[in-house]
């Protein structure tokens, strides 16, 4: 049986949830979607948003009301701004809030920015400059051991195709068939939290004989990384795009390799889902977003929520998106 699901908040559009348990009470950190003139293709134009708010629940996710703080970051007041301000995620050093976002720079090529806030909900302040090295999309900060490490990538309109050991291609190459998947990028940032502290490393997804997932398999990466720890091991979660699934691999450091487990999430309605996984009081909860609001517009999406389980063994229980199942 799936658990139940709580759409969060169905006052706007809001995708791709970053959720921190910050000061005891639940923050949410999601992009923001419009409705225009969108245009659906494969490199994601139909996602035009251009400013991002923060959410918080102070109680039950699945029950408790969601409070928007409004505008915490705008397009507008990012000077290297091009278009296109994708997910972003949130974390906190020292008594200040550090918020990394994916934005397309004037050459439209998607650069990670840094904004700093005294709170959490912001308004965040942006750094004048992209991160040096940064490229492709979708955030995740994950803080381990008095470090932080940066996971991020995503192929198609993530533009990872067009990167190899860090550096830009003339031309993009995805890999095909037998070959192994692109990997997601993992780099641990500096004290200060504003630049890379080293050169981003790929996660590497492992089957089970040891061998990388390939380019072909419905289970590999694709986009939307994400990482948690339960009862010792680093959970690296992420979604496969165009086979519509969240799934997750355990490893036993932040930079991996991952050995492939499961499906977290089928399809839900709408062309893919982006996640986070919290545990707040004792439960642990899959927080995503799905279209069935918008009737089904990819590009106008909204948050839902709901508990997520594990077996005696630390494999998570899988839950029905309610989605078509397109291929699988």
């Amino acid at each position: 049986m799936s658990p139940e699901k709580r759409y969060l908040f169905p006052d706007d559009y809001m995708a791709d949830p970053s959720v921190h348990v910050f000061n005891g009470k639940i923050y949410i950190y999601p992009s923001h979607d419009w409705e225009c003139e969108n245009i659906e293709n494969d490199n994601g134009d139909q996602y035009v948003m251009k400013d991002m708010h923060v959410l918080t629940i102070d109680g039950n996710p699945m029950t408790d009301h969601v409070t928007d703080h409004g505008k915490a970051l705008d397009i507008a007041d990012i000077p290297w701004a091009g278009r296109q301000l994708w997910d972003c995620d949130c974390a906190e050093k020292d008594g200040k809030y550090y918020l990394y976002f994916p934005l397309k720079d004037k050459n439209d090529i998607f650069r990670i920015g840094v904004a700093i806030s005294d709170r959490p909900e912001g308004p965040f302040i942006p750094q004048p400059d992209p991160i040096r090295g940064s490229y492709s999309i979708d955030i995740c900060v994950f803080p381990d051991n008095g470090e932080y490490y940066l996971y991020f990538g995503g192929i198609w309109g993530g533009q990872l195709q067009r990167y190899r050991d860090n550096k830009a291609l003339e031309s993009a190459c995805l890999p095909e068939g037998d070959e192994p998947a692109l990997p997601s990028r993992c780099v641990r940032l500096t004290k200060d939290m504003l630049q890379f502290a080293e050169e981003p490393r790929p996660i590497v997804i492992l089957d089970a004989e040891g061998n990388p997932l390939k380019a072909d398999d419905p289970h590999r990466f694709f986009e939307a990384s994400w990482v948690h720890k339960h009862n010792g091991k680093y959970y690296l979660s992420y979604s496969t795009g165009d086979s519509h699934l969240l799934c997750y691999a355990i490893g036993d450091n932040p930079y991996g390799p991952f050995v492939y487990q499961g499906v977290i999430l089928t399809p839900v309605v709408g062309w893919t889902t982006h996640h986070s996984i919290i545990e707040y009081e004792g439960k642990w909860y899959l927080f995503h977003h799905d279209s069935v609001p918008s009737g089904g517009k990819s590009w106008l999406r909204s948050l839902k929520v709901c508990e997520l389980t594990y077996d005696e063994e630390g494999h998570i229980l899988p839950i029905d998106g309610g989605g078509d199942p397109y291929n699988e």
